[in-house]
């Protein structure tokens, strides 16, 4: 956690948006009340590309293989790259840091949900239209339908 000198608490978050045939997993969140990825809180000193399969895992039953760049640091280890950084509005003086990463199931892709989700399922952009997903999540998601298209065709 990171308060900054504005007054505003902020938490390192990691979001594994998982994709299988042009269908994205997403859940709806009980607390938020709207349609997401999983997700959560890096626990310290847990890596954020390690916070998300881990968060998949809990929230899905899911796992799932992050497809991320290490690009070489000239240290020892070099972190995955992801996808996107963006800064989160959650309450009043709160934010949230999401570092968020695509990947694609290892084994099997039966989900189970958790007690922070009313309902979870595989869907595809389309669907989510239907389903008032928020533009943010639909935009995320077809940049992973490409990622995880582009990575299966190499």
């Amino acid at each position: 956690m990171y308060k900054g000198n504005e007054g505003v608490t902020r938490d390192f978050v990691a979001t594994g948006i998982v994709v299988v045939e042009e269908r994205v997993l997403l859940l709806f969140h009980h607390k938020l009340q709207r349609w997401l990825p999983p997700g959560g809180h890096i626990d310290h000193p847990e890596l954020p590309e390690v916070a998300a399969v881990r968060e998949v895992l809990e929230e899905t039953g899911i796992h799932v293989e992050i497809l991320a760049e290490y690009e070489p640091s000239g240290f020892s280890h070099a972190l995955a790259r992801p996808a996107g950084i963006q800064l989160e509005d959650i309450e009043p003086g709160h934010q949230h840091i999401d570092l968020i990463f695509f990947a694609r199931p290892i084994g099997r892709e039966e989900i189970r949900r958790n007690e922070e989700s009313d309902a979870i399922g595989w869907f595809t952009l389309d669907e989510m239209k239907e389903m008032n997903v928020t533009e943010e999540v639909i935009a995320w998601s077809a940049k992973a339908i490409a990622a995880v298209s582009r990575a299966d065709h190499k």
